[in-house]
Parts: structure tokens; sequence; C-alpha cells
């Protein structure tokens, strides 16, 4: 069979979630995919779990591998990709059923690189929708890109699809051995694509579960972190982009592990939230 989409999953230790990941890969609409995952090492049930998923499904497959990291997961994921499109999905996230399909949809009718979904956020008993497109809209010009995809704050690699070819020619590969690999990555694949195709009416379901990477606050987390904001602010300097405005401060009021006061303030603008609804902006 020909794939259209190759969709790589890291895993590690992700028995929790890992069922909800699967189901809802297994059930997309776009029935020409293949479904890579890597499980890197983990400990608890995932690799009985892929394994069995394997078995039922032909157009998955499962490398068991070492504990290597999220990068070399991915990497080792795109090194035997044979679909068109690549995309990541976390192994305790999901999507909608037509997410792949309406994203290759796009890419293919605008010729586009990179095809870009919505995002919600969930925690518990939470939902927000963190990014939200309500046309489609193509764009060569990179700091329209940088802009639709709202980075540096939206770095994630996993609400989009990439064509596997332009990755392959730019060499574009993930930074092995550091966390918040996507602050490195996502700048770069904007950059030298073609264009982007925004997608409205899919998402990505994006879950802050208590053990998520982002909440590390270790010392190689920070170091990590560190390298790749610098990283960042390098690369977009030097290509003229100006990231302006920043939050310079937020400031937050918590009783019981809810933000009851939120104050933002920025180059531009200062803004009090209660309960994180708006009650005062001030414009400088």
């Amino acid at each position: 069979m020909r794939y259209l989409v190759s969709i790589i999953i890291p895993v590690y230790n992700s028995e929790k979630f890992l069922k909800r990941c699967l189901d809802s890969l297994t059930a997309q609409t776009l029935k020409e995919i293949e479904l890579i995952c890597i499980d890197d090492g983990s400990t608890d049930n995932s690799a009985h779990i892929l394994d069995d998923y394997c078995r039922k499904h032909s157009n998955m497959t499962v490398i068991h591998q070492c504990n290597s990291g999220l990068s070399s997961a991915r990497n080792r994921g795109l090194n035997v990709a044979q679909g068109e499109y690549v995309c990541f999905i976390d192994s305790d996230d999901w999507v909608d059923n037509n997410f792949t399909e309406k994203l290759y949809n796009a890419a293919a009718e605008y010729q586009a690189d990179i095809a870009v979904g919505g995002i919600i956020r969930l925690h518990k008993f939470r939902r927000k929708y963190y990014l939200k497109f309500n046309n489609f809209v193509c764009s060569s010009d990179f700091k329209e890109k940088v802009n639709l995809c709202c980075l540096p704050k939206l770095s994630y690699v996993w609400n989009k699809i990439y064509r596997t070819e332009f990755l392959i020619r730019n060499n574009l590969k993930f930074e092995e051995g550091r966390i918040y690999e996507d602050i490195i990555f996502t700048p770069q694949v904007l950059y030298y694509s073609n264009k982007i195709v925004t997608v409205p009416n899919t998402y990505y379901y994006y879950w802050r579960g208590t053990n998520t990477l982002v909440k590390r606050r270790d010392k190689k987390a920070l170091k990590d972190v560190d390298y790749a904001h610098k990283f960042s602010v390098k690369f977009f300097a030097e290509r003229n982009i100006d990231l302006t405005p920043k939050i310079l401060q937020v400031k937050r009021v918590r009783i019981f592990g809810q933000t009851i006061l939120k104050i933002s303030e920025n180059s531009e603008q200062k803004t009090i939230r209660i309960f994180n609804i708006p009650v005062y902006s001030l414009k400088k």
C-alpha cells in the first residue's frame, strides 16, 4: 500500500493513556496511513499493549529500543517512515478521527510542506482551546507562518503534518540528548518549508498529566530549556523576526491549586484576570 501519512508515536511508560491514543489513530478516516510506534524502553505494560495492537492492525509497526529519549525515538521513526507526509503524536494524547485526512487533503490541495491543525489542552476537568483556526490560510512568509503557529509560545510538533521529502532534503531531525526539542525543531521547519496551511475544525488533544516532561524542574530540564530558548531567540533574530511584545511578568494567586488572580504584563499592555476572566486591561 502507498501510505499518505506516517504517524510516529514515541512511547515510554504510557500504559494508562496508550489505548486512548491508539484507538484514535486506528479509527482515522484516512486509511492510507501507517502507525510507527517506538517503545523507548518502557518498564510498564506499554510494550505489551503495543504488541497486542500490532497483531490486530496490519498497518502498524512496533520498534522496541533501549531508553534513549523522545528525540531519538522520533528520529528512529523518521528513518523508517514510508508516507508522503509524517506526523508525530505523543502517546498520552489523541486526535480527532478526521485529523490526518483533513490535514493531508489541505496540504495536497495547497501543495504545502506543512499543514497545521488546532490544539485543545485538557487537564483533569478543564478544557481549553490553545490554537483554533476558523479558515484555511496558506502562507509562504516566514513571519506570518510564525504568527499563525503562535511561536515561540506554542512550538509544538504534534499538531502538524510534514512532507517527508522536505524533512529529508533539509536534514531536519530532532536534536538528541535534550528535552524541549520542539523549541529547536519547529522554527527550523517553518523557515525551510515552502508554505504552510492552517486547517479548521480538526484538533489535537493535548493531555497535561502529572508526569509530563514540560513540568520537569530538575537541573537538566532547566539547562535544556535555557539552551532551546536561546537557540530559538538567535534563530529568529538572525532572520529579522521581532517576537515582541514578550510577556515580561506574570503573577498568579492560587488557592488549592486553582488560579484565582492572574496579572500579565508585557511591553504594550497590562491585563488582570479573575478566574481567567479579564476584568482590567490597560494599553501602555
